[in-house]
């Protein structure tokens, strides 16, 4: 199993930047694909970007793309998502995900979300 907490949530203006951070426990960080996924109050939760097991293959939503980008230190058991150029649709709790390799589009572990608010 892995554990996982996310950071780096917050306030900030439109057109600001974020990073968010999802730190994974235990030694099998690398077997996972990660991924994010946001929930605006209201909406059903959306997938936002993936990275495989090695970090070679990303894939991002078409409503983040070219603004956000993920990506992962296994030296650090860590996932990233630098959010660039935000806008106030993209306020949302922000979770972080992980699938195991036996099941990669199927995500089983679930962080607790950090909360991002883009003031226009």
């Amino acid at each position: 199993q892995v554990q996982l907490v996310e950071s780096g949530g917050g306030l900030v203006q439109a057109g600001g930047s974020l990073r968010l951070s999802c730190a994974a426990s235990g030694r099998t960080f690398s077997t996972y694909a990660m991924a994010w996924f946001r929930q605006a109050p209201g909406k059903e939760r959306e997938f936002v970007a993936r990275i495989n097991r090695s970090g070679g293959s990303i894939y991002s939503a078409d409503s983040v793309k070219g603004r956000f980008t993920i990506s992962r230190d296994s030296a650090k058991n860590t996932v990233y998502l630098q959010m660039n150029s935000l806008k106030a649709d993209d306020t949302a709790v922000y979770y972080c995900a992980a699938a195991t390799a036996a099941a990669p589009q199927t995500y089983s572990y679930w962080g607790q979300g950090t909360q991002v608010t883009v003031s226009s």
